[in-house]
């Protein structure tokens, strides 16, 4: 069966092209113009991946994968935006919402189509992935989903993914750098990111409540997450 895309682009244009580049690749797709059209689409079937322009009527692409990823039935789908290469910083503060790839304007449809399989094959290879669970708190990576002695705790993209890195860890401290690189794809670090993973890491301790503890400072070494 082809993987469902969903094309949200509002230049009929750009839509009919890449279009045009993922069916013939053997993809699925339905298109919409605009970001209110988008989330309706998604609710009524959700599809494999979205195509995201982030320059969109009504609501922006960067306002559409906020809410995407705020809501349990949709957080897991995987998002590729199309971005201008002029907005770097838009750029940045969507991977911060939990786009999983961008793509920058103008495009190559072969670098585009890559890009799609790329992010479908890490999304099947997460769908696999076990649960994880260490004290009360239980993460399961396929429904995108953290629950505090059987209740949802919601957590943006980064906390998911540094609460991942610490479970995965089983109580070993990672680094800052090591946290940088798993949860925001960095390999190196300099101060303002140490303090970003420093930032990040007081938030999910604080969503994580009386469990919060349980993540531990060690000092001139890292983080780690206490599973006794």
């Amino acid at each position: 069966m082809s993987r469902d895309i969903l094309v949200v682009e509002d230049e009929p244009d750009i839509r009919r092209l890449v279009v045009f580049h993922l069916e013939r690749e053997g993809f699925s797709c339905r298109t919409a113009g605009g970001g209110a059209a988008a989330l309706r689409e998604i609710r009524a079937r959700a599809p494999d991946l979205v195509v995201l322009d982030l320059m969109l009527p009504e609501l922006d692409g960067l306002e559409v994968c906020r809410q995407l990823r705020a809501d349990p039935r949709t957080a897991a789908i995987p998002i590729v935006m199309l971005t201008a290469k002029t907005d770097e910083v838009d750029r940045i503060v969507g991977l911060e919402l939990g786009a999983d790839d961008y793509v920058a304007k103008p495009f190559s449809p072969k670098e585009l189509v890559a890009r799609v399989r790329a992010v479908l094959r890490r999304s099947a290879r997460v769908e696999a992935e076990p649960r994880l669970a260490a004290g009360g708190v239980v993460l399961e990576p396929a429904r995108h989903q953290v629950t505090l002695d059987g209740q949802p705790v919601t957590l943006t993209p980064k906390e998911f993914q540094l609460l991942r890195a610490l479970l995965e860890a089983s109580g070993r401290v990672l680094s800052r750098e090591q946290l940088l690189e798993r949860a925001w794809g960095y390999a190196r670090a300099d101060e303002i990111e140490s303090r970003t993973v420093d930032v990040h890491v007081r938030r999910l301790r604080s969503k994580l409540g009386h469990k919060g503890d349980r993540i531990v400072t060690v000092k001139s070494a890292g983080y780690r997450f206490d599973t006794e």
